[in-house]
């Protein structure tokens, strides 16, 4: 969203003087306005060769603003190092545009606000002044004032004619959507002015909810009943409404997890997950919520604390977390209250109705590999995977979904957990052992020593890796010292450990994990790096997060549909949706590690609908404790 609103406001560039720009900068400026920032830029560029003096630093400086607007740093600092210093007075102004840009998107907000302030009372050009004025509101937006950045964005109107006004106002919408929730609701609370209120209050619950689900659609419901004659209508009217009426969400919720006992951290987690999305989201309710939360091993087992909720008048249980405890509410319960088990149920195995199932499968993620090898351009793989339960099921899931789309698995070799020397597994998978076989057959018929290099099998083209970090750190240099380390490597979240160490032994291989954990949407990036300040000691506990806070958006989806799923879910822990069994599935994100670091990949895939209903979520309020002292949240 914000590389749209400066993609709109790159395209306000002008000549200096208002002198009628000739062909190729009228060109740029055409390629700015479609948002083609990286051509603009080169046509710049190649203006700027053919100039001397300040009209060439001029042309220079619109090239760095229109990388900038790319995303392209590097050639926009050095496009911006290039030029005359100090600048000439005609460049002045878009000097010191270029140079904010540059500090705002290094996160030097209040340095960049230093430049632009005096900037704005000098005299410039109309376009300058717009493209200065939005800068100006997305230096406010980035410094928690987004009510400074409204106002800005609405005085900038005056300039502007009809059809402009409305393109700012698609501008001041991308501003806003690259605030944080909490800053837009804090300005809202603070502001008189209606209409920037209205603006900063559907900014807020735009980017709490992701535009999804029944916080969304029950918001902007209400949003439209008391802003009926808001300008910002038009661009509600352009985004995202489930339905034209209020949907039904569970009033009481209740939260099954181990939060005792061995496993007492990860129900912790789950749980830190499951209130974070109700504190994010709780705007688009408009009735109290109740969430009590149980712990399984207290209350006497799943079916105990299951009953228990039910009759202390839960409308929809979340929970269990642990397997056996799946097993057992599903073996010892009829389910006459809707459940979401945060475990599957083991395979072949019929839920009874009403028991839905949510988890972290690693079958999953080895469905995925499938995808994103084939999307890739890849159709024939090994596999390297433990001698296992767990190696199996993945490389069962793999192959399964990697011939269905059209690919071989070659090969597949088994390795020793625990054991550091994966030598004899590749040597065998890579047929390194016949290439040495022959040299021996060879040298014995000459009689004397010859030149001689192992020669792996050609007609591999990745391989599928199913292990843990320390594992897949010892695998991929062992590949390499095996004449395999040219081939992608492509591996579960498993293979990413948070753990703080150094993982450039893992360079180049490609994982599939939680968008949490990767690259974490707009609309919740500000969630995870508040959970690393409030539990630090759950830093590895990531994707446990991220379960818990789909797990509470998917209660409203099940709760207010009953299974006519009708728009997408983008969850933290990736895309999620139903099959005929009643399991949600997950689309994960992609990652290559680099420099010892995970970097987020674009998705190769098309956006189409996938198999099975798509979910949507819900939101919800704050926390209390019930009389009885057990924990829970009202709103």
């Amino acid at each position: 969203m914000l590389l749209l609103a400066l993609a709109l406001a790159g395209c306000e560039t002008a000549s200096v003087g208002g002198v009628i720009p000739v062909s190729g900068e009228a060109r740029a400026e055409r390629e700015a306005g479609r948002g083609d920032a990286d051509a603009a830029a080169a046509t710049y560029i190649g203006l700027a060769a053919r100039a001397a003096g300040a009209e060439r630093d001029r042309l220079t400086l619109l090239a760095a603003e229109q990388w900038l607007i790319a995303g392209d740093m590097s050639r926009a600092r050095s496009a911006y190092q290039g030029i005359q210093q100090p600048p000439a007075a005609t460049n002045a102004a878009l000097e010191q545009s270029v140079r904010a840009r540059i500090l705002l998107i290094r996160g030097e907000a209040e340095q960049a606000l230093a430049l632009l302030e005096p900037l704005s009372s000098r005299p410039m050009t109309t376009s300058r002044r717009l493209a200065v004025s939005t800068l100006r509101a997305e230096t406010y937006a980035a410094l928690g004032d987004p009510a400074r950045s409204v106002e800005i964005m609405r005085q900038r109107e005056s300039y502007l004619d009809d059809d402009a006004v409305v393109r700012n106002r698609e501008l001041l919408w991308s501003v806003l959507a690259a605030s944080s929730p909490d800053a837009l609701r804090n300005s809202a609370g603070d502001v008189i002015d209606p209409e920037v209120r209205g603006w900063l209050s559907l900014a807020a619950l735009s980017t709490a909810t992701g535009q999804q689900g029944i916080g969304w659609n029950n918001g902007t419901i209400r949003w439209r009943e008391q802003h009926p004659d808001h300008p910002a209508i038009a661009i509600l009217d352009g985004l995202p409404e489930a339905t034209a009426t209020l949907l039904e969400y569970p009033r009481q919720i209740a939260l099954l997890l181990p939060l005792t006992g061995n496993a007492a951290r990860v129900g912790q987690a789950v749980q830190n997950g499951f209130l974070g999305a109700y504190f994010a989201s709780a705007g688009g309710l408009d009735d109290r919520q109740s969430i009590r939360v149980y712990d399984v091993n207290t209350e006497g087992g799943a079916s105990a604390a299951y009953e228990t909720a039910v009759a202390e008048g839960a409308e929809f249980v979340v929970g269990p977390l642990l397997r056996n405890d799946v097993v057992e509410l599903a073996n010892n319960s009829l389910v006459p209250v809707p459940v979401l088990t945060l475990n599957y149920l083991s395979e072949g195995t019929i839920a009874p109705p009403g028991l839905f199932q949510f988890a972290l499968a690693p079958e999953d993620e080895a469905i995925a590999a499938a995808e994103r090898a084939i999307a890739d351009g890849h159709t024939r793989a090994v596999a390297l995977v433990p001698n296992s339960n767990w190696g199996r099921r993945l490389v069962a899931a793999f192959r399964a979904e990697f011939e269905a789309l059209g690919g071989t698995v070659l090969d597949t070799r088994s390795y020793t957990a625990g054991n550091p020397d994966f030598s004899g597994v590749i040597e065998d998978l890579m047929a390194l052992t016949g290439s040495v076989q022959r040299y021996q057959r060879l040298r014995a018929n000459i009689g004397g020593p010859l030149q001689f290099d192992p020669r792996r099998r050609q007609d591999v083209e990745f391989v599928f890796l199913a292990a843990d970090a320390a594992t897949g750190r010892l695998m991929k240099s062992q590949l390499k010292f095996h004449y395999a380390g040219d081939l992608p490597v492509y591996a579960t979240s498993l293979i990413y450990a948070m753990d703080g160490r150094s993982d450039t032994d893992l360079d180049g291989v490609r994982f599939a994990d939680a968008p949490w954990v990767i690259a974490p949407q707009v609309w919740l990036s500000h969630l995870p790096p508040t959970f690393a300040t409030y539990f630090p000691e759950e830093k590895r506990l990531k994707r446990l997060h991220a379960m818990g806070y789909d797990a509470y958006r998917l209660t409203g989806s099940l709760f207010a549909y009953r299974n006519a799923f009708e728009t997408r879910f983008d969850g933290a822990t990736g895309e999620l949706y139903l099959d005929a069994e009643g399991r949600v599935h997950r689309r994960l994100a992609w990652a290559e590690f680099q420099n010892g670091v995970p970097v987020a990949l674009p998705d190769p895939v098309d956006d189409e609908a996938m198999d099975g209903d798509v979910l949507d979520d819900t939101d919800a309020g704050e926390w209390n404790r019930d009389a009885d002292g057990r924990r829970g949240l009202d709103m």
